[in-house]
């Protein structure tokens, strides 16, 4: 898998979301561009905002046990695969907006490091080592810039 961490990954996945439009649509799915952009953000809002609420402890073994390697492992997302209700995004959003918050997300994830990531706590699955919170992140952008053709 590609290192997010790495400048050349991190223009790479700029330049594609800098391809992408308000009219851009998606190749599967149901969210417009805007609400997939607000979408990736959501990981990132994560680890730098007290906007979502951490799991109680049983919700917490549950995520651990049975998507914690999905979401951090190597194999790609599937198409249409179930969203977890927190990174649901139903509403309006503006484009631009959006387009900007997610790349300075990405910018600020770079710029710290894959060292300030290893061994950070993860909101939903724990500690997290360096590769995890790689995969984490570059799957989530690859999957969706795929899914809207970029």
């Amino acid at each position: 898998m590609k290192n997010i961490f790495e400048k050349e990954v991190t223009d790479s996945v700029i330049n594609r979301i800098e391809k992408l439009t308000v009219e851009s649509q998606p190749n599967w799915g149901k969210m417009s561009v805007a609400q997939m952009l607000a979408h990736c953000s959501v990981t990132y809002e994560m680890v730098y905002t007290d906007k979502h609420t951490k799991p109680n402890p049983f919700v917490k073994l549950m995520l651990k046990a049975f998507v914690k390697k999905a979401v951090v492992g190597e194999k790609p997302y599937p198409k249409n695969s179930r969203t977890a209700p927190q990174f649901i995004i139903s509403d309006k959003r503006e484009f631009e907006l959006e387009k900007k918050r997610l790349i300075d997300f990405i910018l600020k994830s770079q710029e710290l490091g894959e060292n300030y990531f290893d061994g950070k706590e993860s909101l939903s699955f724990g500690k997290l080592n360096k590769i995890e919170w790689n995969n984490m992140f570059y799957k989530h952008l690859d999957h969706h810039l795929t899914q809207f053709g970029v």
